[in-house]
């Protein structure tokens, strides 16, 4: 028996973060585009209060992951195509901003990581892993949000990539993507490595346009 099954409802044990916890379950697959999501399952699920499932029902809602149906509840929300490209061409703006500002901070440590980074991209490539690589790119988009320093560029991204978060696991497995998108992302790293703002700025742009460019083809 779990900790929150033996309390009453008014102690059952707070989750600050099931926002977060539910938003990585929709990302992960947990559950699929047009599921609904009943509060009295998460509730149980998770050991929260059925008002923290509700808070948090709500504010993916309004992140775009997760729709309210009238007098039905919510459900996971299917994002289309065009929407993903959408998203992709305002996150453009975003993330060379983010790629100028992190070449702009870069210290000695920092580029110690972004080149153990670029080392796993590589044998992950060269391996043909492409679980490993997919991972990694989620991961270098995190550095680079990070090495930024930019609060609200970083909030902004954060929610548009959980919305098109299942397009761009599809595209890593796209015929012939990984091949392209490998180098790019590289040139990425090298850039800010380099400490070149505006070859960083480039080859983010690059990179982004050529996910426009694949994402009009599954359209």
């Amino acid at each position: 028996m779990t900790d929150a099954a033996v309390l009453s409802d008014d102690e059952t044990i707070e989750r600050p973060d099931l926002t977060q916890v539910i938003r990585e379950a929709i990302l992960d697959a947990q559950f699929a585009p047009h599921q609904r999501l009943i509060e009295a399952d998460l509730s149980e699920r998770y050991g929260a209060s059925r008002a923290s499932v509700r808070t948090a029902l709500l504010n993916l809602a309004g992140e775009g992951l997760v729709e309210r149906l009238p007098n039905r509840g919510a459900r996971v929300r299917a994002i289309t195509v065009d929407e993903a490209i959408e998203i992709v061409e305002v996150r453009i703006g975003l993330e060379t901003l983010c790629a100028r500002k992190a070449a702009e901070n870069l210290s000695p440590t920092d580029a110690d990581e972004l080149r153990a980074l670029r080392a796993d991209i590589e044998a992950a490539i060269g391996s043909g892993d492409l679980m490993a690589y997919s991972r990694l790119n989620q991961e270098l988009d995190r550095r680079i949000r990070d090495l930024s320093h930019h609060g609200t560029a970083t909030q902004l991204l954060e929610r548009l990539r959980a919305q098109s978060a299942r397009h761009q696991f599809r595209l890593a497995f796209h015929p012939g993507r990984a091949a392209t998108s490998a180098p790019e992302h590289i040139a990425i790293i090298d850039a800010i490595l380099a400490k070149d703002p505006d070859a960083a700025e480039a080859a983010t742009r690059a990179h982004l346009a050529g996910i426009v460019e694949v994402l009009h083809g599954m359209e």
